[in-house]
């Protein structure tokens, strides 16, 4: 089953040493019994991300991988799923931002959700029964729900209605699947869109898709957003057209179909 198997939880961070601690403070609780290990994904921070990391270590198997420049959040998504699926004993990765917003406390629900649909990745989604935002600025809610609906229109994946958060649980293989299927081009965009990008090419294998509903605590998070929001959004486009050109191509040369 697969949260009796080693549970990873990566998440990439840049410049969250103040964030990182009350995060990390709650994945123990969370997980209770359940056997886990952290991974960080340290992007070249410039303040002591990677030291609240090892310090954190010495109380839970924690790790850091850091880069040694900040190369963007989608090199350190893929910097950080390519190493917890080599992880040994790993039977899910789940990845979550590393500023808070994400509840730990929920990574349970997503391993049972898993086991009990039989998922190959578990979304927590705003937009599931139980989901919400609290502290999103008007225009960060209009980016989130315009992007998922055009996705959601344009390149559906079934299961699906949260494209771009990522919180989220994959398990090992469909992770291993889409890495020798993609190889280094699983993970292309630089900036945020690289969360649906990674779900619309692991959904073009046939990785069946579940959700449950996330409130995202924007209001916790500290520090100013990252995200560039019109560029982000022009790079949806582009993720909606590759999806329906190349990289169905890509999967379908795989599976056959």
């Amino acid at each position: 089953m697969a949260e009796q198997g080693l549970t990873v939880i990566m998440a990439p961070a840049y410049n969250e040493a103040e964030s990182l601690p009350d995060l990390l403070a709650a994945i123990p609780p969370a997980l209770g019994e359940r056997p886990y290990r952290v991974l960080i994904v340290d992007d070249g921070s410039s303040d002591a991300t990677a030291e609240v990391v090892r310090d954190c270590g010495t109380r839970m198997p924690a790790e850091v991988v850091q880069h040694a420049h900040n190369r963007g959040l989608g090199a350190a998504l893929r910097t950080g799923l390519e190493a917890a699926a080599r992880v040994p004993g790993a039977a899910v990765v789940v990845t979550l931002d590393a500023d808070n917003t994400h509840p730990p406390s929920l990574i349970p629900t997503l391993l049972a959700a898993m086991e009990d649909g039989g998922y190959d990745v578990v979304i927590a989604s705003r937009y599931a029964p139980g989901g919400a935002e609290m502290g999103l600025s008007y225009l960060r809610h209009v980016l989130s729900r315009g992007a998922s609906f055009l996705l959601g229109t344009f390149a559906p994946l079934r299961g699906a209605r949260d494209y771009t958060c990522g919180f989220r649980a994959y398990r090992r293989e469909i992770l291993e699947r889409a890495f020798a299927v993609y190889g280094d081009k699983l993970i292309e965009e630089s900036g945020f869109a690289c969360m649906a990008e990674v779900l619309l090419k692991i959904g073009l294998l046939g990785a069946k898709v579940g959700e449950r509903g996330l409130v995202l605590r924007y209001d916790l998070k500290r520090g100013q957003s990252k995200m560039r929001i019109w560029r982000t959004m022009k790079r949806y486009g582009a993720l909606i057209w590759a999806a329906r050109t190349r990289w169905r191509k890509v999967a379908e040369a795989t599976t056959g179909g």
